[in-house]
């Protein structure tokens, strides 16, 4: 399998000034020609946005802030290149991160500059001539989830990292912090998750550990090889110090199956819905068997999973909804966020 992830036009509103960035790079990157890259942009960038830097014996990859009203914890570039810096010697598929500038007077905003992976990214749907048996999906899956389960592994304290989070309390930390940015991000057109909230407020459990978490874990956040093993990790911009469990719950609820209903179906962002993938209970059962934890609790974090992906997307479309961004991917974000908030109290009412 040779299919690369694309690179498509740079969009005008997310363009930068490329000789001010190849001067820069010059300064960090030896052997760089004298002419600048060719730019193009990834499909991504709902949240920070991600370019391909064409240089005609290399390519890199250059991530930034999006413009416009960002959550004041987001997007921070400097914590990003920390994390990707001190992981990569102790889980390997951190890509290697090479400068990180910061000074704004460059491209108007702080951004870091990596070594690209090449691979395939899975998206929507399998490229273009690639096909997978329904014993070739499975293992895929439950090689991502395997992934995360190392990642989970990782000894804090060994990789440096020690502060990356605030310690004990994250499960109410994020409880409360995720209230609070869908409150200030709500526009009139979606529900007010009171309910929500108040469940996940009065049913939070104690935090099950302390470890490195991912906080975006997605097929189309990590690169494969041609034998479809994961071959690298990409989008660290949440990552921290948490509860697993919370990361696993992230991930279910992006983990669209091939009977969900056809308002889930149309937000899938990655070929779960395939023969032989993992359903979401497997997910779970598989995960908490290799990290010795009991699911016993999961509706509260398949419920906060649901209501933290509504708060992203929420997020997105209060920028678009004020004129902060034109992109037209985020004009109905809207309606999904007001299904979203029905998924979760239908969790809510299960449990």
């Amino acid at each position: 399998m040779t299919t690369r992830d694309q690179a498509g036009e740079l969009r005008a509103e997310d363009g930068f000034d490329t000789a001010a960035v190849h001067a820069w790079l010059g300064s960090v990157v030896a052997g760089l020609p004298a002419r600048p890259p060719a730019v193009r942009q990834f499909p991504g960038g709902a949240s920070n946005l991600t370019y391909l830097l064409s240089y005609p014996d290399r390519d890199l990859i250059l991530r930034r802030p999006p413009t416009g009203r960002k959550a004041a914890s987001a997007h921070d570039m400097r914590r990003e290149f920390r994390v990707q810096s001190a992981l990569k010697p102790v889980y390997p598929y951190v890509p290697t991160v090479l400068g990180l500038c910061q000074d704004e007077s460059v491209i108007g905003s702080d951004f870091y500059v990596m070594e690209r992976i090449e691979g395939t990214i899975l998206r929507n749907d399998l490229p273009e001539g690639v096909e997978l048996s329904p014993e070739a999906a499975r293992a895929l899956s439950t090689a991502l989830v395997d992934r995360l389960v190392d990642l989970h592994r990782v000894d804090p304290d060994a990789a440096g990292l020690t502060d990356l989070g605030k310690g004990a309390g994250y499960v109410g930390r994020q409880v409360a912090g995720w209230s609070k940015r869908f409150t200030a991000a709500r526009t009139d057109n979606v529900p007010d998750f009171a309910t929500v909230m108040a469940w996940l407020a009065d049913n939070q459990p104690e935090d099950v550990a302390t470890v490195v978490i991912h906080n975006d874990w997605r097929f189309d956040n990590v690169v494969l090889d041609d034998s479809l093993a994961v071959v690298g990790v990409l989008d660290w911009e949440m990552s921290t110090l948490g509860d697993p469990l919370m990361d696993l719950g992230g991930a279910a609820a992006y983990w669209i199956e091939a009977d969900d209903d056809a308002v889930f179906q149309q937000a899938r962002r990655q070929p779960t819905h395939l023969p032989g993938m993992l359903s979401r209970a497997e997910l779970v059962e598989h995960y908490c068997a290799r990290m010795g934890l009991s699911s016993d609790n999961w509706a509260f974090y398949e419920a906060f999973g649901l209501f933290r992906l509504a708060v992203i997307m929420q997020q997105i479309y209060y920028r678009f909804h004020h004129g902060q961004t034109t992109n037209p991917r985020f004009k109905d974000f809207w309606m999904f966020v007001g299904y979203l908030e029905w998924r979760c109290r239908e969790v809510v009412n299960r449990a």
